[in-house]
């Protein structure tokens, strides 16, 4: 039996596809509501297939609870915060996690730890918690790195049929280990050393932020010369061995947004393009709420309770809003002293920001400027209704004229 310790945005997916692949699973969670959700048989959040791999998991036995289990192997999918300051990881969620495992697991359990870390981190802060209860690491309990590797709006595809890397200290350890996911995964499993692995999937959303802040910095400059930045990348990307990815307000979610920081926290005096191209993202917001005021100023807008943002995800067609661009740039404005800017998300279906909206023509009656922060489907779909606003597309989606772009 496998015991899942966190069903998030991570965790429960996985719980769920190793359950419905004919594994027995129970999950665990601190949190009694969301425990008693599932068990009211619900999914916790919206994805596109989770509820029919919710239904084949049931079928599947699978359990949830609050409590840990005595098992042979267990899963920590738990959150992995940093330090805004430090840039650093915080891993307390995990060795909270490792420590309650200890309390039940009999001799020779795996521990598999999903959760990102930065490199070292197993070795530098795990391990020693593990080592000062008097368990021996590799006779006592066994120590894996199995980073995910999904993204939300598509996770039960990539479960299925993404590549995954097995990170152990015992090359059997990590073969046994491979075996349990590939009961699922139709992808490559690559059994490697635990910091390799740790670094790979930093590694992996360190280039794609790298990539996207060259693409917003582009942007900074075209605007800077009145270019239109999309027809540069258009063109551009016409070259063979250039790809250059399109700008947008921010990034989000809980990977590119999180994990090169990691890097820039452990290694400060090398990672000095990483911790650019982050500042670079981090930026956008900001930049997105300066071309707002240039916008009101060149239409003669006063009213900002007459802007509305229309997004409030990370991404298009999810409800997660972790570090959201939306969010931060909300929270730049009320910084700047200048609440009242509308916004509407159709995932969102709770209050959680002033002046939301739960209802597109209610929304969009209360605007004269919209900001397209998110290209939800919704919005490419009632473009019409967009046609006497005044639009600013972050993502040149919008194919109206007089459409003004980051």
């Amino acid at each position: 039996m496998v015991n899942v310790i966190g069903l998030g945005y991570i965790g429960l997916p996985t719980a769920l596809m190793m359950a419905s692949h004919g594994v027995e699973v129970v999950g665990t969670d601190y949190n009694k509501e969301l425990v008693a959700t599932l068990n009211a048989g619900k999914t916790t959040f919206k994805e596109k297939g989770l509820d029919e791999l919710f239904q084949e998991a049931l079928k599947g036995g699978i359990n949830f609870t609050t409590e840990y289990q005595v098992t042979d192997t267990y899963i920590v999918s738990v959150p992995t915060p940093y330090d805004k300051f430090s840039k650093k990881v915080d891993a307390c969620y995990v060795v909270e996690a490792v420590k309650d495992v200890m309390k039940v697991c009999p001799k020779g359990a795996t521990v598999v730890i999903e959760s990102t870390v930065s490199p070292g981190t197993i070795e530098k802060i795990v391990r020693p918690e593990i080592e000062a209860t008097g368990l021996v690491i590799g006779e006592d309990i066994n120590l894996v790195h199995a980073p995910e590797r999904i993204i939300p709006g598509n996770m039960v595809y990539e479960l299925l049929h993404n590549n995954r890397t097995i990170g152990a200290d015992d090359k059997a350890i990590g073969e046994k280990v491979k075996e349990l996911y590939a009961s699922f995964c139709q992808g490559e499993i690559v059994v490697t050393g635990i910091k390799t692995a740790e670094m790979t999937k930093v590694v992996e959303n360190t280039f794609r932020a790298v990539n996207i802040a060259f693409a917003n910095e582009l942007a900074k400059i075209c605007r800077h010369d009145n270019i239109d930045v999309y027809e540069i990348i258009k063109i551009c990307n016409m070259h063979p061995r250039v790809n250059i990815l399109q700008p947008g307000p921010g990034v989000g979610g809980h990977c590119i947004s999180v994990d090169p920081w990691f890097l820039v926290g452990d290694y400060p005096s090398l990672a000095k393009v990483i911790d650019e191209s982050m500042k670079t993202n981090d930026g956008m917001p900001d930049f997105v709420l300066n071309r707002i005021y240039e916008i009101m100023k060149e239409k003669g807008l006063t009213d900002i309770s007459r802007v509305g943002l229309y997004g409030l995800t990370y991404k298009e067609n999810v409800d997660d809003m972790r570090e959201s661009p939306t969010l931060q740039l909300l929270e730049s404005q009320e910084r700047h002293l200048a609440p009242g800017l509308k916004v509407y998300d159709p995932f969102i279906t709770k209050d959680v920001v002033p002046n939301q909206y739960h209802e597109l023509d209610a929304f969009l009656a209360a605007c004269d400027l919209v900001v397209i922060m998110v290209k939800h489907n919704e919005i490419k779909e009632n473009v019409d209704k967009l046609a006497d606003k005044i639009i600013l597309d972050c993502h040149n989606i919008i194919k109206l004229p007089g459409m003004y772009h980051i």
